[in-house]
């Protein structure tokens, strides 16, 4: 299972109604970095019948079944912290990460 805190699911319910349209955030990994993975993101307007669907505040969380080992149990989050805001990761997956914090190991 896969989960948003409160307010990242509000930020995912603000930003789909502004767009018109969605339904739900779509969250994978890919390959990249120098410690080999990185997290995706990106709204989706469609749950393929492979796909893994989780519901967390009201939120669709979408997952493709190749990602879903990679993010198992993760709980993703929506923080502002000095003038930088977005998504931060809690993977307890996750064994290391690169000193840029753009991708991270399992």
């Amino acid at each position: 299972m896969i989960t948003l805190t409160e307010n990242a699911a509000k930020h995912v319910q603000s930003y789909i109604a502004k767009r018109g349209k969605g339904v739900g955030l779509r969250v994978g990994v890919r390959t990249s970095g120098c410690s080999g993975m990185a997290y995706k993101l990106e709204f989706a307007d469609a749950v393929n019948p492979e796909d893994h669907a989780f519901e967390s505040h009201g939120v669709q969380v979408i997952v493709d079944p190749k990602s879903l080992p990679y993010l198992q149990g993760t709980e993703l989050d929506y923080t502002r912290e000095g003038l930088n805001e977005g998504f931060k990761f809690h993977n307890p997956r996750e064994k290391d990460r690169c000193g840029c914090g753009e991708s991270f190991r399992v």
